[in-house]
C-alpha cells in the first residue's frame, strides 16, 4: 500500500502552501474532503479536479456531482483540438467513483482543484512523491500549512436595503403624493389629449 504527496498552491495569495498526503486507494471525494478542510473553505459549494498534463491543459475533468447533460451533444466541432476546446470534449468522471491510481499517470502529476463555480477559487496541484504507507499511518491528512485564504466581501442579507441611496429616496417619498400623482396629473381624457390637434 502507498500514498500520494501532493503540494497546493493557490494564486492569490503568495505565501499559500498545503502539503495533502492520501492513499492511493482513496477516492476523490476524500481528497475533495480534506483540501476542503485543510485550505478552510466555506458553504457547500461544487468543485471538481481536472487532471492536466505537463502544461495544465485539462485533460480528464471529476465532478463532485454528475454534471452531464443532453446539450453537451450537441456542441459544434471547432476542428483542431489543440486551437480550440471546450469542457464538454473532456471526460468527465464523479469524485465518490473515482480512485486516485487509476488517474495518476505522471509521476509529477498535475491537478487543478475548482471550488465554487460562482466565485471560482482555482488551487494547483502537484504531486510530489509516492511513498509506501505504514500501517499505523492516517490518511488522508495534512502535513504543512501556510497561508491563509483571503476574506470574503459581506455579502448583504435579505433584511439590508440593496442600495442605500434607493432606500433613502423611497423613505422621502409620501405615498399619498405617489398616489396623487397617477390619479390626478397622468389621467388623459379626450378633451385634453394633444393628440386632438393632428
Amino acid at each position: 500500500m502507498y500514498y500520494y504527496k501532493f503540494k497546493v498552491l493557490f494564486d492569490e495569495v503568495e505565501d499559500f502552501e498545503r502539503n495533502i498526503e492520501i492513499l492511493a486507494t482513496d477516492n476523490f471525494e476524500s481528497f475533495h474532503q480534506v483540501l476542503y478542510d485543510s485550505i478552510g473553505l466555506k458553504g457547500h459549494e461544487l468543485a471538481s479536479f481536472s487532471i492536466c498534463d505537463a502544461k495544465w491543459n485539462k485533460k480528464q475533468e471529476i465532478t463532485l456531482i454528475d454534471m452531464q447533460d443532453d446539450r453537451e451533444s450537441e456542441t459544434p466541432d471547432y476542428g483542431d483540438e489543440e486551437t480550440f476546446s471546450t469542457s464538454s470534449n473532456i471526460p468527465k468522471f464523479i469524485m465518490k467513483n473515482s480512485i486516485l491510481k487509476d488517474f495518476i499517470t505522471d509521476p509529477h502529476q498535475l491537478i487543478m482543484y475548482e471550488y465554487d463555480f460562482i466565485s471560482p477559487k482555482i488551487f494547483y496541484l502537484e504531486l510530489l512523491k509516492i511513498v509506501n504507507a505504514k500501517e499505523d499511518d492516517i490518511f488522508p491528512r495534512c502535513t504543512f500549512s501556510k497561508g491563509i485564504l483571503p476574506v470574503q466581501d459581506k455579502q448583504i442579507s435579505s433584511s439590508e436595503p440593496e442600495n442605500d441611496f434607493m432606500s433613502d429616496f423611497l423613505d422621502e417619498i409620501d405615498e399619498d403624493d405617489l398616489e396623487n400623482d397617477f390619479t390626478e396629473d397622468h389621467i388623459w381624457n379626450d378633451s385634453q389629449s394633444e393628440f386632438d390637434s393632428f
